[in-house]
């Protein structure tokens, strides 16, 4: 499992990436100190031009893709991952919502692909979840009732 980042949603970092992306976050916070006692004012952000905020997201998106050498990937790649992610680890719905900004549950949806590895998984769920009791799910398979 991956690292997640608040940073306007979440971002999905597996542990390879964590030490990369560490070190550039602490040169971009030495950068921003530097601007900070240059100018003698607050830069309120992490990423800036000059102490300006970035305004265009899809500039600064694919700059930093080259950068990471993931100039391949878009955005929804990344996001894909998170909503993957937290359905895996159990994370209930509406928080994983609340957490990569889907608002609504069919947006949701199209995001959270099911897997084989995942449908194969859910008896051993059921089985955790409520160890004494059969499993509805299970018992109708996996195309649901029939």
């Amino acid at each position: 499992m991956g690292l997640y980042l608040p940073v306007a949603g979440l971002i999905a970092v597996s542990r390879r990436s964590l030490e990369p992306l560490k070190a550039v976050l602490e040169r971009q916070r030495e950068r921003t100190l530097a601007a900070e006692k240059a100018t003698s004012a607050i830069i309120p952000w992490l990423f800036h031009r000059e102490g300006r905020p970035v305004t265009s997201f899809r500039r600064a998106c694919l700059t930093a893709r080259r950068g990471a050498g993931l100039s391949g990937r878009i955005p929804h790649d990344f996001r894909r991952t998170a909503v993957r992610s937290l359905e895996r680890a159990g994370v209930p719905r509406s928080t994983a919502m609340k957490m990569v900004g889907h608002k609504t549950e069919s947006i949701y949806r199209r995001y959270a692909i099911v897997d084989e590895a995942m449908l194969k998984k859910v008896p051993r769920s059921c089985k955790r979840y409520r160890p004494s009791q059969p499993c509805v799910a299970c018992a109708k398979g996996s195309g649901g009732a029939r």
